[in-house]
């Protein structure tokens, strides 16, 4: 093995376990769960047409935007019930994945 894996201790269920990490393992992004409050980008496109305005009040399954990606138009709806804290995007904007495109409060 390569001098760049050293042995670890790894606990599952009470029980102990050696084993190696790669250094591609251990320079991992750790997980983090997403925020509700964001609505981001899940593919990369350009966004057509805005429906909602800081300070709006919207409910669940409201149409936020439109993001459109590879000729097909996606309508973004609101996963939450609550307030639009920002629009962080304009129209006609193109967009990269994950890009936060609208903040609840």
């Amino acid at each position: 093995m390569n001098e760049d894996q050293s042995k670890k201790a790894l606990v599952i269920d009470d029980t102990a376990y050696e084993t190696r990490f790669t250094t591609k393992f251990l320079r991992r992004k750790s997980y983090a769960p997403p925020n509700p409050k964001h609505v981001l980008a899940y593919i990369p496109g350009t966004i057509q047409e805005i429906y909602v305005t800081p300070g709006q009040q919207v409910k669940w399954g409201d149409s936020l935007l439109v993001l459109e990606a590879m000729k097909m138009r996606n309508d973004v709806t609101a996963d939450i019930d609550g307030t639009i804290k920002s629009v962080n995007v304009s129209q006609n904007e193109k967009v990269m994945k994950n890009q936060l495109l609208i903040e609840f409060e």
